[in-house]
């Protein structure tokens, strides 16, 4: 005697109910199970990758949000500057305070980089998540899959190693801050302005024009020139017969005319500081002037106190040492063959 197939010999996975139906209006256990494969699982993986992908962006948009929220908000920059970001007079008091200028296409490209990089993390784990469901409804056995898989991950991690060691550099730059858009730095084997930062390369531009492309993963020193604030130092010789505390007040003379002064004036944080003798050389005294700039500023104030010191240099008297030129030898007298 046969028996009837009952739904739980014919349809043990059926979610949907389609082949519970068709096998209650039909009898036929085959039309049951292939309206549960060609109609009611795919609808079924359907609805998985749909689900799957109202998570991943819904997902996106949560870590965007929120990594923007973290690094534009003006307060969270502030708080990283307010201790130095201060003028001061020369006593050393502070007399005002500056505001927290920050580049906002530095920040908005940092929180643009890392914001993708999160993103998709995020995605790709949503997406795997939602293939293997679909896989599981399918019917097919997921241990060889997620073995291949390994095996694949594997193999891409040896023949990727550069990539990947890039884009884990690319992204500890971006979170520590080290360097971003506008920033003057020194990577070792270029140097030059930032232009554009991802999580693979740097591009920086020379001042000469060239444009360096460095991959992340080659950067093993930052030597960051503009970041809070930069210092501009100038070496200036003076001969021997100068009488030094004289030197030092035309110093002081010429580098509070350049601070205080337009344009400089918004330039410089802090009071110019004469440090005295840096060193002795075979032609004279030189001695050191420090003055604290905004980011970036440090050249162009140098070269106005340059320019300062020499014309007061010159209106006191004051000579700047120079080499002796070497005495012209005679020729040597011909020899007797």
């Amino acid at each position: 005697m046969l028996r009837t197939p009952t739904p739980a010999d014919a349809c043990p996975d059926d979610v949907l109910g389609l082949c519970d139906q068709v096998l209650e209006s039909t009898g036929s256990e085959g039309l049951a199970q292939a309206v549960d494969w060609f109609v009611g699982r795919p609808i079924l993986v359907l609805v998985v990758f749909l689900v799957t992908w109202v998570v991943r962006t819904i997902a996106r948009r949560v870590v965007t949000r929120g990594v923007q929220r973290m690094i534009l908000t003006p307060a969270a920059v502030a708080r990283q500057l307010e201790r130095r970001m201060t003028r001061t007079d020369e006593t050393g008091e502070v007399v005002a305070d500056l505001p927290a200028e920050i580049d906002e296409a530095r920040r908005r490209a940092r929180a643009e980089s890392i914001g993708a990089a999160l993103a998709t993390a995020v995605s790709a784990v949503v997406w795997t998540a939602g293939f293997l469901v679909a896989m599981s409804i399918i019917g097919l056995d997921l241990a060889p899959f997620i073995a291949g898989a390994g095996i694949v991950g594997v193999a891409l991690g040896f023949g990727a190693q550069s990539l990947v060691r890039d884009c884990i550099n690319g992204v500890f730059i971006l979170i520590e801050d080290q360097f971003g858009i506008g920033d003057a730095v020194d990577l070792g084997p270029a140097t030059g302005e930032v232009e554009r930062v991802t999580l693979r390369t740097t591009v920086l531009r020379g001042v000469d024009g060239t444009v360096w492309h460095v991959p992340n993963g080659e950067i093993r020193r930052v030597g960051n020139r503009s970041q809070l604030w930069s210092m501009a130092v100038l070496d200036v010789p003076v001969s021997y017969s100068t009488d030094l505390d004289h030197a030092r007040e035309l110093l002081n003379e010429a580098a509070r005319s350049v601070c205080g002064s337009e344009p400089w004036s918004g330039d410089v944080l802090d009071a110019p500081r004469v440090l005295g003798v840096e060193s002795l050389t075979a032609e004279g005294v030189v001695l050191r002037l420090m003055v604290k700039t905004v980011p970036g500023r440090q050249w162009a104030v140098q070269r106005a106190l340059r320019e300062a010191i020499k014309t007061t240099f010159d209106r006191h008297g004051v000579a700047l040492p120079y080499a002796p030129a070497a005495a012209p030898m005679p020729p040597a007298p011909e020899q007797p063959i």
